[in-house]
This record gives structure tokens, C-alpha cells and sequence, in this order.
């Protein structure tokens, strides 16, 4: 179904209430007249002609402003949209151009470099492995993004088990935990389920722990909290580590933002991950946003429909 354009809308209120003045005005254009009665005086039909010629200009009128008005928009909504292309096809060359610059450097020292000792060779191949590993997830998120933006449609959704989903993810970054002594502490009701993607759902999740493990800082304790309203499930996820400043939160969610970028580039992360969760929460008929946790830390708000 085509959407009816802003000026549309405009144009057919504006007319309808005029429409509707007009009848109310010649049929009882007299406050004191109880009932309807024929025109039988050539006033009332002079009032009706003059009605109707009026409505005709203003209708004329109408409909130039609606269209100006509907190519402003158009033309401001496709600079901004030409804008924000700009923007990721710049940031994303960025981001590409690091991982593939390091991968030729350590393959070109060993092409011209025969001498290199075995162990040394190892090393070089090790760091474009590594280097090929954030390749690849850059890659995939960003494949997992476009899919959200123009196939959402064509995106499968069943009834799916969140305590389970969690459980999985727990258990996928276990290893992470235990390497900076964070707690994770479940206070999910016994029964939660929801109707999406396991895999879009399985992202929300564990892009939101690999948050919490790379920025919270060691020894930190990871807090996830749900309740049930009006058909949704209501997910408070929450940290008690170093947070962000509050100028950051707004623009969290915007693709490749980094609220320290030689922080970011050091742990590997693709500065895709939160939004792939807010675009994923968002096609579950969701809603989120990000607080300061307090005194510290950091916590995101979000739901999702069951």
C-alpha cells in the first residue's frame, strides 16, 4: 500500500474541513434554524455558487503548496540520505583499509624477506590471520545490517526461548568473563519468550555482553532484567564498569561512531555492534536506548514484542 505523502495529508484535512463548513454554513445558515429547507431564495444559491468557486480556488492553491511542499521534503530527505551514504561508504573505506594495509605489509615482508626464520614467518602469519579475522566481522556485520535495511521482509521469525538464547551466549563468552573476573548475574523471570529471529535475537545479546566485556573494565558485574507489559518484553541490560560520558550516549547506536577510537581499534571491535542491536530490536517492534547506570557504568533499556 502506497504511503499518502505528507502534503496529501495537508491538502485532503484542510479540504475536508472546508467541505464540511461549507455544508454546515448553507444549511443552516441561520443560528436559529432548526431543520433543513429547500433553497428557495436566490441568495442560497448564490452563497452555494460562491462556495463552491471558493473551495475550487482554494483547492488550486492547496495542491501547488502540497506539491512544493512534498518536493522540499523529498529533496531534503534524499540530501540527507546522500549525506549519510557519504558518510559510511567513507567510513567504512576507513575501516577496510586498516585491516587490508596490515595483511599486505606482513605478507609483503614475507615474500621479500626469504630469510626469515620459521618462528619469525609463524608470527607474520599469525598477525594477517588475526587481521583477516576482523576482515571477515567487519564483512558480516555489515552484511547483517544491509540485510535488516532492505530485506526485512524476507527475515524469519518464531516463537523463541530467551533464557536459552542467553544461556547460549553465556556460554560463548564464558572464556571473555573469566579473563576479566566479570560476574554475570541472570535475574530473567522463568519464562520468556518472544517472537523474532534467533539469530538477529542472539546478536542483540551478545553484541551487548562483547560491549560490556571490551569497555566496562575488569572485574565489573553484568546485570540483564526483564518484565512483562502491554505484549512486550521489557530487557534492562546493565553494567557497573567505567560507562561513557553523557554527550556520547545520543550517538551510540550510529554506525562506526567510537567514543575512543584507539581503544576501539585495539580490541578488534568493528563499531558496528550496537547498531546491528538497535536495528534488530527495532525490527522486532522494539524500542532502545542507552543511560548512565547510576554512578557508574552503562545500561541499555530496549523491548521487544512477544
Amino acid at each position: 500500500m502506497k504511503k499518502v505523502s505528507e502534503g496529501k495529508k495537508m491538502f485532503f484535512s484542510v479540504m475536508i474541513i472546508f467541505l464540511c463548513y461549507a455544508i454546515i454554513f448553507i444549511l443552516f445558515e441561520d443560528y436559529d434554524r432548526q431543520y433543513l429547507q429547500p433553497f428557495d431564495e436566490a441568495s442560497d444559491w448564490h452563497l452555494l455558487t460562491f462556495s463552491i468557486v471558493v473551495m475550487l480556488c482554494l483547492s488550486f492553491l492547496l495542491h501547488r503548496y502540497s506539491r512544493k511542499m512534498d518536493d522540499r521534503i523529498s529533496r531534503d530527505q534524499s540530501e540527507k540520505e546522500a549525506l549519510m551514504r557519504r558518510e559510511l561508504t567513507q567510513n567504512i573505506g576507513h575501516e577496510l583499509k586498516t585491516p587490508v594495509a596490515s595483511i599486505l605489509g606482513f605478507t609483503e615482508t614475507i615474500l621479500e624477506n626469504p630469510d626469515l626464520t620459521s618462528d619469525q614467518k609463524t608470527q607474520f602469519i599469525e598477525k594477517s590471520h588475526a587481521q583477516a579475522q576482523r576482515l571477515s566481522a567487519l564483512l558480516q556485520d555489515l552484511s547483517t545490517l544491509n540485510r535488516m535495511d532492505y530485506a526485512p521482509g524476507m527475515i524469519e521469525k518464531h516463537k523463541t526461548d530467551v533464557n536459552e538464547l542467553v544461556s547460549t551466549v553465556v556460554n560463548d563468552v564464558r572464556i571473555s568473563l573469566e579473563k576479566k573476573s566479570m560476574e554475570f548475574k541472570n535475574y530473567l523471570p522463568s519464562s520468556v519468550f518472544v517472537k523474532g529471529n534467533s539469530a538477529l535475537l542472539y546478536s542483540i545479546f551478545r553484541n551487548l555482553f562483547d560491549n560490556s566485556i571490551n569497555y566496562s573494565g575488569e572485574k565489573s558485574t553484568i546485570e540483564l532484567q526483564a518484565h512483562e507489559s502491554s505484549g512486550y518484553w521489557h530487557f534492562i541490560f546493565s553494567d557497573n564498569g567505567i560507562g561513557v560520558d553523557t554527550i556520547h550516549l545520543p550517538r551510540l547506536f550510529e554506525r562506526f561512531y567510537r567514543v575512543d577510537r584507539g581503544r576501539m581499534r585495539s580490541i578488534g571491535g568493528t563499531g558496528l555492534g550496537l547498531s546491528i542491536v538497535k536495528n534488530a530490536v527495532m525490527l522486532h517492534g522494539g524500542n532502545i536506548k542507552a543511560e548512565q547506570n547510576g554512578e557508574s557504568g552503562l545500561r541499555f533499556v530496549f523491548s521487544l514484542r512477544k
